[in-house]
């Protein structure tokens, strides 16, 4: 126990020592001047949400509630975003061309949805002027690419839904000078992957999307279900081959064995026969000899 007490006093010792000699190498560092403190940098405030709210004149106002009769929803994107969304799809009547008409010019509507309206190529060219759009929904329409050509000018546009219309790769050329578009949906179109490759060469980063291509996986699945088929005709074949061989196998294994066990037997017999003693053969009489005839 005193060793070890020894041990820790003269380690603590050690320490103290290399502790004080490097507080004596170190250099000596000046108080700060009281004069002249140093400034403190300032702190990086969070950024405020950007404020686009603004007041409605007595032109959109009106447009708003024509909009409203029409059967649409208007509201107000965010309570610091004064720009509208006007929702047409889930409208309690029918939705056509005509219910557009107080689009014209409203260039404070961000977002429009016509999803399932009967909107066709002709409504499209109210919106000419709605240069404020950055999403448009068009999905289930009767828009073609003769209704894309009034797109041209809603350069702000981000999102385009085009799900199940007839829009073709002609009617994507209509698009190519929309460089803020984003995202493009074309699921049950007739665009082509050409159509697209172009769009999308025309604008770099374009998202794609083409979801589910029933007719190409029905395609894909028949091919599928060929080529399992033809595995299974082929493992059939392969099957009765093997069955044959085998059989073929059995038979030339047992005309072996039989042929073997004919060789033993002839084999044994020969063995048999060599064991066996040499029978005796009768022996043969001789001729009885001829006596001498008396003369007397």
């Amino acid at each position: 126990m005193n060793r070890l007490l020894a041990m820790v006093l003269v380690l603590t010792l050690s320490l103290s020592v290399q502790a004080d000699e490097a507080a004596k190498k170190a250099p000596d560092k000046k108080a700060p001047d009281k004069k002249a403190p140093e400034k403190e940098a300032p702190e990086k405030e969070a950024p405020e949400a950007k404020d686009n709210t603004f007041e409605l004149n007595d032109q959109q106002k009106a447009a708003v509630k024509n909009l409203e009769k029409a059967g649409a929803q208007v509201l107000e994107l965010a309570q610091n975003d004064s720009r509208l969304t006007v929702a047409f799809h889930l409208a309690n009547k029918k939705v056509t061309d005509q219910n557009l008409a107080a689009m014209q010019g409203l260039t404070v509507v961000c977002q429009l949805n016509l999803r399932g309206t009967e909107v066709t190529d002709k409504g499209l060219q109210t919106l000419s002027g709605a240069t404020g759009l950055t999403r448009l929904h068009l999905e289930k329409t009767k828009v073609s690419d003769t209704g894309l050509q009034h797109l041209k000018g809603l350069t702000k546009l981000e999102y385009l839904n085009l799900y199940g219309t007839p829009v073709t790769d002609a009617g994507l050329k209509h698009l190519h000078g929309l460089k803020n578009l984003k995202k493009i949906y074309v699921w049950e179109t007739k665009v082509t992957d050409g159509g697209l490759a172009e769009l999308k060469k025309q604008i770099p980063g374009l998202a794609v999307i083409k979801g589910v291509d029933f007719a190409k996986l029905e395609e894909i699945r028949k091919k599928i279900e060929a080529e399992r088929k033809k595995e299974e005709e082929a493992k059939k074949k392969a099957a009765a081959a093997k069955k044959k061989a085998e059989e073929a196998k059995k038979k030339a294994e047992a005309a072996k064995k039989a042929e073997e066990a004919k060789k033993k037997a002839e084999e044994a017999k020969k063995k048999k026969d060599e064991k066996k003693p040499a029978e005796k053969k009768p022996a043969e009489k001789k001729p009885a000899e001829k006596k001498p005839e008396n003369k007397n």
